[in-house]
């Protein structure tokens, strides 16, 4: 059997297409949703992934205000700064694009968002909410997995998940999102024992490692008929790839991500709809 793509790129057009139109909708309400990125340093990834992120919120309308700090801007200087965005009333989101410099604290940093503004789903209390399915904004890799779900209409209701990450950026919040629908989660990380006995008894495999030395999921560990989300990118033996070779494992699956072109288009089109979904409850506004 040959299994199905699942094309990020494809849902990811389909998602900017309905952010588009939220966007317009809100313009007709006075609400120009608008985002404020925040780099700090002169990371070169960091960078591109920001220039990306503004050239997206521009394909849809959304507003962007671009804030580069120097490499050595104290942690006090990036409190006030964010503190300043919260206060900012044209503004509905607000990125701070990870990883910082060494002497500032990401959790400090982070926890200085304010909730209704945090459209990565990484502060404490958007955390906690979605804990309790109460989460209105929610880390955008993890949501736009659920996305590719949806689109597929891949059922999760009962379904052995084995998820090989357990970072908050992924794993945690993506283990929530995965039991809100019913899903029977395992989650497995960098110390977890016989491996390869619970991918080959999982419905669905979500695997984030990223380091190819370390780690590859290959076909053997797979039954067939399996779902396989792969997060990961990483740069091997010169070309950009995930945890698995997907040409291999698509024989085997009846569905699997692509790396790259599966899950990484996801991870910008997600937080371009928390953008507008941030502009509409700030604004006391329902969501369509």
């Amino acid at each position: 059997m040959v299994g199905t793509k699942i094309d990020g790129i494809e849902i990811a057009k389909a998602v900017k297409a309905r952010v588009k139109k939220e966007v317009e909708r809100l313009k007709s309400k006075g609400v120009q949703p608008c985002l404020a990125t925040v780099l700090v340093g002169d990371n070169l990834a960091s960078a591109t992934y920001v220039r990306n992120k503004q050239k997206a919120c521009e394909e849809v309308g959304i507003l962007t205000k671009d804030h580069k700090l120097e490499a050595d801007i104290s942690q006090h200087e990036l409190n006030q700064l964010i503190d300043s965005l919260n206060k900012d009333k044209s503004i509905h989101g607000i990125l701070v694009q990870l990883p910082l410099p060494d002497q500032l604290d990401e959790f400090e940093t982070i926890s200085q968002i304010s909730p209704q503004k945090d459209i990565d789903g990484l502060t404490p209390q958007n955390v906690g909410l979605l804990a309790m399915k109460k989460a209105e904004l929610v880390a955008c890799t993890p949501l736009g997995i659920m996305e590719m779900f949806d689109y597929h209409k891949i059922d999760l209701e009962g379904k052995n998940v084995v998820l090989i990450n357990r970072s908050n950026l992924i794993g945690k919040p993506l283990y929530h999102l995965l039991l809100s629908k019913n899903a029977t989660v395992i989650s497995c990380h960098s110390k977890t024992m016989n491996l390869k006995q619970h991918t080959q008894a999982a419905d669905i495999v979500i695997t984030a490692v990223g380091d190819r030395s370390k780690f590859t999921l290959t076909p053997d560990m797979i039954k067939d008929g399996v779902v396989v989300i792969d997060i990961a990118i990483s740069r091997h033996n010169g070309k950009l790839v995930g945890d698995t070779d997907f040409e291999k494992i698509i024989e085997k699956a009846s569905y699997a991500t692509p790396v790259p072109g599966g899950v990484g288009p996801m991870t910008v089109a997600m937080l371009l709809k928390n953008t507008v979904t941030a502009a509409a409850l700030i604004n006391n506004l329902a969501r369509n």
